[in-house]
């Protein structure tokens, strides 16, 4: 038994809506869709000796990768769920931190409304928490996120209202994320430096991150450097924005088996294997083989349809020709004739005459002339005579026709019987053949059976009581 294997790779991509998307980008992603066919055919040869089977294999792998960008929304009000209500970014209530700070209300917020709102008056210059140089106050809020399943990256951006009275002060916005306690991203973001006069301003910024991230901490901090009035902040909203990577995989197999038989074909099922793939639409559904029917139109056979076929069949056969055939007769027969000697015998009286061709009567019977054969003339042309057989009409040879391309698969079916028995009513001028028939009575046979036939036994008895043997020889002749 000989095996062989070949395996065949392609790989096909293609893209309804490319997402643009690299392994551990920083940022957001463009949502999309990407599909990619991955088509893998293995081709198994085995020789049985008797037949070779063909096996094609064809594994199509199909990846869907769709790519999303999700909000989780300001995960600093308290109906989100990631803070409690003293840590809102309304700032009601102070966050807690490094330096001094005070939560003044109504004209003391100045452009920041009349609710509450938090003010810097620490004057230190020291390095925060979080890293930051210049702090004299700090505003720090921790926030977990793991429930919302992060890990393939993002961006977190911020809104924040900030009013400096006094050009020397200083205030900054800083965003650190962590995947556990390990470092995703950190940025410092200077709203307001030291020397520039802003008074009321709307801030807003945003920090990309790659992979993992479920802990944000956010500090707000700054300095009071002339200790009169510091930077007042309100309002602060801290949104993630992060990537949500689906990717469907489906395999699709398709087996298909050939098999080539090494001349050891079997008719009858080779003939049921052509009767299925002519009479039936094959289809394959997920491996499944069906078999429907073929609806072929059936034309209705009548009298009038054959015989109009053989009317056509019959105009364009040709006329046929009288057919001549040509017998040479011979008859050749031999006589022999034996005679050992002629007696010439005088006449004697009629007795004895009698009496000798009673005696020898044998012999005179045997050596009964014969015809003499008449000499053949090798000059003497042959006799032409018409063939004894029947000529064949045009009729009768379209009606063959018909019949034989009647198929053999279908000569026993309805349609083709009721063909065969039209043809042959056509031919014998019997259109009446399915008509009602008449009913045959019997007639009274038994005066027949009752007469007597003379046998022919006692026919020859009765010859045999009135002449003698020799008579009866002699009445052959």
């Amino acid at each position: 038994m000989i095996l062989r294997i070949l395996v065949l790779w392609l790989f096909l991509y293609c893209s309804y809506s490319k997402a643009d998307c690299l392994p551990d980008v920083e940022g957001l992603c463009t949502p999309g869709v990407t599909i990619t066919e991955d088509t893998q055919i293995d081709i198994t040869e085995e020789d049985k000796g008797t037949e070779i089977i063909t096996t094609t294999t064809t594994t199509v792998t199909t990846s869907t990768t769709t790519i999303t960008n999700e909000d989780s929304g300001d995960i600093l009000t308290g109906s989100s769920g990631y803070v409690p209500s003293n840590k809102e970014g309304d700032m009601d209530i102070d966050w807690g931190g490094q330096g001094g700070a005070s939560m003044p209300t109504g004209n003391s917020c100045y452009g920041l409304g009349a609710d509450k709102c938090a003010q810097i008056t620490g004057g230190g210059n020291s390095t925060s928490t979080m890293g930051v140089a210049g702090m004299g106050t700090t505003f720090i809020n921790t926030i977990d996120i793991s429930d919302l399943q992060i890990d393939n990256g993002g961006e977190v951006k911020y809104t924040i209202e900030v009013d400096k009275q006094d050009a020397q002060d200083r205030i900054y916005m800083h965003v650190s994320g962590f995947d556990g306690t390990t470092s995703v991203f950190s940025g410092t973001d200077i709203l307001s430096e030291s020397g520039v006069s802003t008074g009321y301003q709307s801030y807003n910024g945003s920090f990309n991150f790659s992979g993992i991230l479920n802990k944000i901490i956010v500090e707000v901090g700054g300095r009071d450097i002339n200790l009169a009035v510091g930077p007042l902040f309100d309002d602060v909203t801290v949104n993630v924005f992060y990537n949500v990577i689906n990717t469907i995989v489906t395999q699709h197999i398709t087996t298909l088996e050939e098999i080539y038989y090494l001349d050891i074909f079997n008719p009858i099922e080779l003939d049921f294997v052509e009767d299925v793939f002519e009479y039936n639409d094959i289809s394959m559904d997920d491996g499944e083989i069906s078999f429907t029917p073929v609806e072929s139109e059936v034309e209705e056979v009548t009298f009038a349809s054959v015989e109009l076929e053989i009317a056509e069949i019959e105009i364009n056969l040709p006329e046929p020709e009288p057919e001549i055939v040509v017998v040479e007769t011979e008859l050749e027969m031999e006589i022999e004739m034996e005679m050992e000697e002629i007696v010439v015998v005088e006449a004697e009286p009629e007795e004895e005459t009698i009496e000798e061709s009673q005696e020898e009567p044998q012999e005179s019977e045997q050596k009964e002339p014969q015809p003499e054969e008449k000499e053949k003339d090798p000059e003497e042309k042959p006799k032409e005579e018409k063939s004894s057989k029947p000529k064949v009409t045009k009729k009768e040879k379209a009606a063959t026709k018909i019949v034989k391309k009647i198929d053999d698969k279908a000569r026993y079916d309805d349609d083709a019987q009721m063909k065969t028995l039209i043809v042959m009513q056509i031919l014998s001028n019997t259109q009446s053949f399915f008509d009602l028939q008449g009913t045959i009575i019997d007639t009274n046979v038994n005066e027949y059976l009752n007469k007597t036939i003379e046998d022919q036994y006692d026919i020859l008895f009765n010859m045999a009581q009135e002449n003698t043997i020799t008579e009866m020889i002699n009445g052959q002749y």
